[in-house]
């Protein structure tokens, strides 16, 4: 699997988070205390040094590009994550893209600007949580990437329906989130998420077992693989 454009789109990120923290450093005070946790509803529940406010997250999404540039390396079942590769990419980007959009606005925040990060998380997450909706069901069984159960990772059947119902519970989640973060606010739309994708994932656990249970092909797909 090739890992440049996931190299190059993850740097091009991390690089843009970087010139905003250089941009904002000389403007922001040194023994400055930034905001770094928000309660639900928007308020702020912790601060840090000025060094971890601006360089915490880069430092974090260089980590990540890092991380999804090594595991094509080290997994064992290489030609199905090589087949999977646009789920992998547009997903490892989208989480790429929430780390830098909550770092733009913990930057403008430390700057002064009333942002409101909850509802920037939020609405983040819920992308984040369609795009891996949309792009779950095209991912192929590996040990790294995907829904993995002992039941998806042994029969090839239980992957492809399990990862059928995942992406439709994690696109309704996402979908779900931002509008209700949009009509009803950041505390409501937190609990959407939560007890959507709980009750979602129960049920893909439950039915990646049941598919495994009823495939005949399993005990041969686990041992061969």
């Amino acid at each position: 699997m090739k890992v440049r454009p996931l190299v190059v789109v993850g740097g091009a990120i991390v690089m843009a988070m970087l010139v905003t923290s250089a941009w904002a450093w000389p403007q922001i005070p040194a023994d400055a205390r930034i905001p770094l946790d928000w309660g639900p509803s928007g308020e702020v529940t912790g601060y840090g040094p000025k060094w971890l406010g601006l360089l915490g997250l880069p430092a974090g999404a260089l980590g990540l590009v890092a991380l999804l540039s090594l595991v094509p390396r080290i997994e064992p079942r290489r030609a199905n994550l090589a087949r999977s590769a646009p789920a992998y990419l547009a997903i490892g980007t989208a989480g790429l893209g929430l780390i830098g959009a909550i770092h733009l606005a913990i930057v403008l925040v430390a700057l002064g600007n009333e942002v409101d990060i909850s509802a920037v998380a939020l609405i983040g997450s819920g992308v984040l949580c369609a795009v891996v909706g949309n792009f779950l069901g095209k991912t192929r069984s590996n040990w790294f990437f995907g829904i993995r159960t002992p039941w998806t990772l042994t029969s090839e059947l239980s992957w492809t329906r399990t990862h059928r119902l995942g992406g439709w519970v994690f696109l309704a989640a996402g979908v779900l989130v931002v509008l209700t973060t949009l009509l009803l606010g950041s505390a409501v739309a937190l609990w959407v998420m939560f007890g959507t994708l709980g009750i979602g994932l129960v049920a893909v656990f439950a039915y990646s077992y049941l598919v495994w249970r009823d495939d005949p092909a399993r005990e041969r797909t686990g041992a061969t693989r």
